[in-house]
């Protein structure tokens, strides 16, 4: 089959791989027919290459067509269409139990001292083969795999995988009281999605803060407030409390992570940790603070007293410095970590049937083949073409 393929610092590659077969009696093979491209994705292209091998296939956004099935598969059968979740869990143990799928005590990658596998994503989350392939094997084939109807475009449902839950996850964890203020640092696909989410279970007032044009149009064609960084600058804090009363949002989501514009010496060194050897590299991000950390802190700074940060975007460092005085004298709430997919669905899925108030169908803003998919990477890390979310057709 075909695939995308890692092979070092911005060298991503579509090229033929050993296809996938059932290994456990409970897999599912699955016939993939969209799936999308992440900003976490970005983190491989450029920062953590020192835990990916060359030939490590990436993507973790999968949905398709059900190919084969493993002897003990009874919920699933051929040509039935499924959405993949990006966590590789059993949907059984006990944190399954408790909906925290990221967390699953069956594919926990203790080696590394990480939670729950994910598809397509470094030694550190198990390196399990992903999903911009012709084809992918899905292991808990019963219970991982979200069935979804035939009929609505492929659209309707892909995001259940990633993009969905995540934002589902971050304005959840966001605690947005009824009629309440929140303000969403990043308008990439889980910001923007973010927005609209937050705007659907009753948010009153909704900020989205980036500096890229095209995001912060798509932001206000919803009817967001959408403010620039390059035109707040330094009066960024003054412009968000002047849409909230002047106490600042009951919550900020951090939808940016790792990769936030600022800290010149934490860029530098993001950037180190691909010169060194993968050995040296891979102990120092495990050991040392490495992120810049400019969202976050905006985000400390942001929220009013007593009010909630969610955090979302990934960051990388083991060791990164935290303004705890600044949290505790603001009484602030933290709650973060990945999406549990599964513990979502239910809440999300009657809105992708049931007509379109998230405007699923035309958030993407580019559709591909998957052989395009080198050129594609580049054009989301560089932010061209007004690119916000990619999809691939395998």
């Amino acid at each position: 089959m075909k695939a995308l393929t890692w092979h070092g610092k911005r060298d991503v590659r579509f090229e033929t791989v050993p296809d996938p077969t059932v290994r456990d009696r409970d897999d599912v093979i699955v016939k993939i027919t969209t799936t999308g491209l992440c900003g976490s994705d970005l983190h491989l292209y450029e920062v953590l290459g020192a835990f990916l091998d060359p030939g490590d296939i990436l993507g973790h956004e999968p949905m398709g067509i059900v190919q084969e099935v493993g002897p003990d598969v009874d919920a699933l059968q051929p040509g039935d269409r499924v959405v993949v979740p990006f966590n590789v869990s059993c949907c059984s143990c006990f944190m399954c139990d408790q909906g925290l799928h990221s967390q699953c005590e069956t594919t926990q990658v203790r080696e590394h001292g990480k939670g729950a596998s994910l598809f397509g994503y470094t030694k550190l989350y198990g390196q399990v083969p992903g999903g911009q392939a012709e084809y992918l094997r899905v292991p808990f084939g019963n219970r991982l795999p979200i069935r979804v109807p035939d009929g609505p475009s492929d659209e309707r449902f892909v995001y259940l995988s990633d993009v969905l839950p995540t934002a589902w996850q971050a304005v959840d964890y966001a605690s947005v009281p009824p009629g309440g203020s929140v303000a969403v640092l990043g308008l990439g696909p889980i910001g923007d999605m973010s927005c609209r989410i937050a705007a659907h279970r009753g948010a009153g007032t909704v900020i989205g803060i980036d500096l890229v044009p095209e995001r912060l149009e798509r932001a206000r064609r919803r009817g967001y407030h959408a403010l620039d960084l390059r035109e707040c600058g330094d009066g960024l804090t003054d412009a968000v409390r002047e849409l909230t009363d002047g106490r600042g949002p009951d919550a900020v989501i951090d939808a940016v992570g790792m990769e936030a514009h600022g800290s010149r010496v934490a860029a530098a060194a993001q950037q180190m940790t691909t010169l060194l050897p993968d050995a040296m590299a891979a102990a120092m991000m495990k050991r040392a603070g490495v992120d810049r950390l400019s969202a976050l802190y905006t985000a400390i700074e942001l929220v009013r007293r007593g009010g909630t940060i969610s955090l979302s975007g990934v960051y990388g460092g083991a060791a990164d410095p935290m303004p705890l005085l600044t949290m505790f004298d603001k009484q602030l709430t933290l709650r973060m970590g990945q999406a549990n997919v599964w513990r979502w669905v239910e809440d999300i899925l009657p809105l992708l049937t049931d007509g379109d108030p998230l405007g699923v169908e035309e958030f993407a803003t580019h559709r591909l083949p998957l052989e395009e998919a080198p050129a594609a990477y580049k054009m989301f890390q560089e932010k061209g073409d007004g690119a916000v979310k990619v999809l691939f057709n395998p």
